[in-house]
């Protein structure tokens, strides 16, 4: 599968035994950026939901002194990243101007100490302000990147080796608890630790990287969706999940960030566990397929179960696979892994995607966002809507340097 330009019709065709169908890449990419710049005209400054409701975005409900569709939560960045990608793959200024006016709420926020309590300061930092200087060198977004980083490093849990996921560090049910997610928070410390020098940014990578690998990671190449430590002792404790089906199956988007996640750190770490992790993350999650190639929202499910699909896990995972295609030793591995990744897109794209775009302000339907809480089941979701774009933009521009 591959394509040249974001207008040039190109088709792609899943090798065989994948998904067999013909998809048009550019004309996804097309249909995508069009909702993108819908949505800019819908919400304007203010931040859509983590979710879909019957396909529609509402504007992100006001919280603790918040107003209505502020900047709150750990996923308005995801909007902002589909801005830049959308500008990028198009050159149309509307969506750079959208995004600048979202990177200086992030400034804002940052500088306000805002709803700061979380290791997902990686993801909104990284798709809002770090992308705002790799793009365009906007130094004030540099600034609010490293406080972010700063404030991030306040999670981090000597001896453990850890940055805490959520929640104030002094409330004992979160003490000491980390998350798969949290691979994925780990390039805002590598990028700062490049700007900076300063090895504590690193130095906290490697380390946290490195007891995922060992902890998170289950014998069977399955993946917990969190891990605790005791944050005095550093003593491993236990597994468990807060979102998947329970505490020993395998959530479909926790293994998909396993892929992405080890992948990307190992590229900046050199630790070969951490590719290893990646190949095993990739391997289980391949295994575990139903036959159109997207994952049910747990991996427990099969062929036959009627539980929902979680597209926005398969959108990661093409993007992981892709990631560790460019990272892997091993040729004939790293074609099979960008073979897989084109194979689940295309599905994506024929089965995933509106087929009027019109008809849903998501890019992608039929995510899950946490199904034991009966949050965003069967809808689109920011994070899908995002990885869903940066998958198109991976396989139509190959040279595309990531924002991560």
């Amino acid at each position: 599968m591959t394509s040249t330009s974001p207008v040039s019709g190109t088709t792609a065709t899943p090798a065989d035994p994948l998904v067999d169908v013909d998809v048009d890449v550019d004309a996804a990419i097309a249909a995508a950026v069009s909702t993108v710049r819908r949505n800019i005209a819908t919400f304007g400054p203010a931040y859509p939901d983590d979710t879909t409701v019957d396909d529609r975005y509402r504007q992100r409900p006001a919280h603790g002194g918040i107003p209505l569709g502020g900047n709150r939560g750990w996923t308005t960045s995801f909007r902002t990243g589909m801005l830049w990608l959308a500008w990028e793959l198009t050159g149309d200024d509307a969506y750079r101007d959208a995004a600048l006016v979202d990177a200086a709420d992030f400034d804002r926020r940052v500088r306000a100490e805002e709803d700061l309590d979380t290791h997902d300061l990686g993801f909104l930092y990284t798709l809002s302000t770090v992308a705002a200087w790799r793009l365009l060198g906007d130094e004030q977004a540099r600034d609010a990147s490293l406080l972010a980083a700063d404030h991030l490093m306040r999670r981090f849990l000597e001896p453990a080796g850890i940055i805490q996921a959520w929640g104030d560090l002094s409330d004992p049910a979160q003490r000491g608890r980390t998350i798969i997610d949290s691979l994925m928070n780990m390039p805002l410390l590598t990028w700062t630790h490049e700007q900076t020098g300063d090895e504590r940014f690193s130095d906290a990578v490697v380390r946290h990287t490195a007891q995922l690998r060992e902890h998170i990671l289950r014998e069977d190449d399955s993946t917990f969706h969190t891990f605790y430590w005791d944050a005095e002792t550093g003593e491993p404790l236990r597994g468990a999940t807060e979102q998947g089906a329970f505490d020993e199956s395998c959530w479909a988007r926790g293994q998909a960030w396993g892929i992405y996640g080890f992948a990307m750190n190992y590229a900046v770490t050199g630790n070969a566990e951490l590719l290893d992790g990646a190949r095993r993350c990739a391997e289980y999650f391949i295994r575990h397929l139903p036959a159109d190639e997207v994952p049910f929202w747990d991996l427990v499910y099969t062929d036959g179960s009627d539980a929902p699909r979680d597209s926005s896990a398969a959108a990661i995972a093409v993007c992981g696979l892709l990631e560790l295609a460019k990272v892997e030793k091993d040729a004939a591995r790293a074609a099979e892994w960008t073979a897989r990744a084109h194979s689940i897109l295309a599905s994506l794209i024929a089965n995933y995607a509106p087929a009027n775009p019109e008809d849903s302000d998501a890019l992608l339907l039929h995510s899950v966002y946490d199904l034991p809480k009966d949050n965003g089941v069967d809808e689109g979701t920011l994070w899908g809507d995002y990885f869903y774009l940066e998958a198109l933009m991976r396989v139509a521009r190959p040279e595309w340097r990531k924002y991560w």
